[in-house]
């Protein structure tokens, strides 16, 4: 007897639709699983042949055949227990065959029969409404996640029988409405109004943040780089529903998400420790998984110490970097991960960490503070809109900043918010931010006045500016102009943003 069912396989952050058959034929008793199943998969067996027994139904001493359709597809993953064991007991005569294939099952099997979550849940929601189906069933564990979707029928169950006898119509399980509560996630412990004497780096952060531009921090130990970069969460712009959707759904794939936190509503910050290898930080795997520079989307990646990253790892980052994507080429797939994220670097001005420190000598020779900024490539630092040297702050007049003198991170967002909606209104979207400008966007939208066109011209010619640094600065001055409420760049907008780009101006870190 042949039945089939729907179910959903994940490749990068998309859902793909399977179709499990399965035939049950005169035989030597036994389940075999073909269709580029893995691991777990096989193993489900075991698993299903231990729930139906728990609850009450026994496998016919029959050959089972169970093909998973695309058979060229590579399958993964626990979340096709339960659609497998619905096919088992249509193919039985226990359940009713007519419309399973309007509806799609995902979720892991336990051996008493109970149903436990599985992750990439939301993309397999998102795919069974753009294809129509009439509804998918899934684990309650999943439900809160699942929530986000709305107009399509989402069943969420905790028990075998309680699926069985819903398709016989003898049981109809009542789906709770989840408020989902925004204002919970707003709350931050840190508050950029802590950190002191440090008024030019939080400028800085402004128009970073303002303008969604990549920042590079270079300073001895202990003047505030990190506490800096842990405070960026509180300034940033709340998220759209669509950044919501778009962030949880790489969230749900890797894993990430749990009954407690099932959605992603604050930007994502992420801190990888620098040992990470290059498939942690961009993804990959022998079956694909999204990686630090994804996780970050939408959000902030900060990298401290960052020339102590691997080489290998630094470079990576130049594709996610420029297009906002990350897509990653093996020998049986090809995915690609999304990854607009707001890079914030942190570094030493030398190995030691006091190259230029006005109390404390520096260890380190000409050769090996060279060596030690060589490290990363021109390449790089171009792509990276501001650089930003971090003093040392005088311990002194540290004790003596009043807090009430210094902008907190309400203030900065207040005009953050501001600037991200004249770039709204300029571009036509919520998504495109001056960070984010092409080349010919950066002719059309960055006007400069006649004195910021002379200005600009005799700072290129002095410092020897790329034509990729030259659009970086013509980006940073369009958003200085924006939290100025100016459509012309003039000549001072020009000249900070020029002062945001250090690494250009060898002059005042090399003897």
């Amino acid at each position: 007897m042949l039945s089939k069912t729907l179910s959903f396989t994940i490749l990068g952050i998309e859902a793909f639709l399977v179709e499990i058959e399965v035939d049950l034929t005169l035989g030597l008793p036994g389940i075999i699983i073909v269709g580029l199943p893995d691991s777990s998969i096989k193993e489900s067996r075991e698993r299903i042949r231990s729930a139906l027994k728990n609850c009450g139904f026994q496998l016919p001493m029959k050959k089972i055949t169970i093909n998973l359709a695309p058979a060229d597809l590579k399958k993964e993953g626990s979340g096709f227990d339960l659609a497998i064991a619905i096919a088992l007991l249509a193919g039985m005569e226990i359940l009713p065959r007519e419309n399973l294939y309007k509806k799609a099952f995902l979720g892991e099997l336990a051996l008493d029969g109970r149903i436990k979550g599985t992750k990439g849940i939301l993309p397999a929601v998102i795919k069974a409404k753009e294809l129509n189906l009439e509804e998918i069933i899934i684990p309650f564990e999943n439900l809160k996640e699942a929530s986000l979707i709305k107009d399509f029928k989402i069943i969420g169950v905790k028990h075998l029988r309680e699926i069985t006898d819903y398709l016989r119509g003898e049981y109809f399980p009542k789906t709770p409405h989840f408020e989902i509560e925004t204002s919970f996630y707003e709350k931050y412990e840190v508050d950029f109004v802590e950190v002191l004497g440090q008024e030019l780096a939080k400028r800085a952060f402004e128009v970073a943040v303002a303008g969604g531009h990549n920042i590079l921090m270079i300073g001895p130990p202990g003047t505030g780089k990190t506490m800096l970069a842990q405070r960026i969460p509180t300034i940033l712009p709340p998220m759209s529903h669509e950044e919501v959707l778009e962030t949880t759904k790489i969230y749900s794939v890797a894993g990430l998400l749990t009954p407690e936190t099932p959605f992603v509503f604050t930007r994502p910050f992420r801190n990888p420790h620098f040992a990470i290898s290059e498939a942690g930080m961009i993804g990959g795997g022998s079956y694909p998984k999204p990686g630090e520079v994804s996780l970050a989307h939408n959000g902030v990646l900060f990298l401290d110490e960052f020339p102590e990253f691997r080489r290998d790892v630094i470079e990576a980052l130049r594709q996610p970097l420029e297009d906002g994507k990350v897509t990653i080429t093996r020998a049986h797939y090809t995915v690609t991960y999304p990854s607009k994220f707001m890079l914030i670097c942190a570094m030493n001005p030398c190995r030691c960490g006091y190259f230029g420190h006005p109390t404390k000598p520096c260890q380190c020779s000409f050769q090996e503070i060279k060596k030690y900024r060589t490290k990363l490539s021109g390449p790089i630092i171009d792509r990276i809109d501001i650089h930003l040297e971090i003093p040392s702050v005088d311990l002194k007049n540290l004790i003596k900043t009043d807090t009430k003198t210094s902008l907190d991170s309400k203030s900065i967002r207040e005009k953050v918010i501001k600037a991200r909606k004249i770039q709204e209104k300029r571009y036509g979207s919520p998504f495109k931010i001056n960070a984010r400008l092409k080349p010919k966007e950066i002719k059309k939208y960055c006007v400069l006045d006649l004195g910021a066109q002379e200005f600009l011209e005799k700072a290129s010619e002095k410092f020897h500016f790329s034509a990729r640094s030259l659009h970086k600065i013509l980006k940073v001055s369009r958003t200085i102009a924006d939290l100025e409420d100016c459509e012309i760049i003039l000549k001072h907008h020009i000249a900070e943003a020029i002062q945001y780009r250090i690494l250009e101006k060898p002059l005042l870190w090399e003897n």
